[in-house]
C-alpha cells in the first residue's frame, strides 16, 4: 500500500524545479511514492534531464521540503521499480495492486 501522505510544493521549490527539469510543468502538490512506512517522505516531480536520475521533494512531517537528485532504481523485477536506488520498502511493483505504478 502506497504511503499516504501528501506534500504542497513550497512556491520556491517548484520555480527551481521547473528550471531544473526538462518539461516546465511541475505538480503542486506530490504523493510520497514509497510504500507505508516512517521516516523521509519522497514525491516524485519528474525526469532532470539527466541519464538514469530523478527529481524529488523529500521532507519529513511538517519539516522544511527539499529538492534532491536521486539515481533511478537498478530493480528489474515485475516491470522495472520507478523509486530511486537503495529506497526503504518495497519496490513500486511489489503490493500495490489495484495503483497506477509510477504515478506522481
Amino acid at each position: 500500500m502506497r504511503c499516504v501522505h501528501w506534500r504542497r510544493v513550497p512556491l520556491d521549490l517548484m520555480r527551481e524545479a521547473q528550471e531544473e527539469l526538462t518539461g516546465d510543468h511541475v505538480d503542486r502538490a506530490v504523493q510520497c511514492q514509497l510504500s507505508t512506512h516512517d521516516g523521509d517522505h519522497f514525491g516524485l516531480l519528474g525526469d532532470d534531464g539527466m541519464r538514469g536520475t530523478a527529481l524529488w521533494l523529500r521532507w519529513h512531517g511538517m519539516s522544511e521540503a527539499e529538492l534532491v537528485v536521486l539515481p533511478d532504481c537498478p530493480e528489474l523485477g515485475g516491470e522495472g521499480c520507478c523509486l530511486f536506488a537503495d529506497h526503504a520498502e518495497q519496490h513500486t511493483w511489489e503490493g500495490t495492486q489495484g495503483e497506477a505504478p509510477c504515478a506522481s
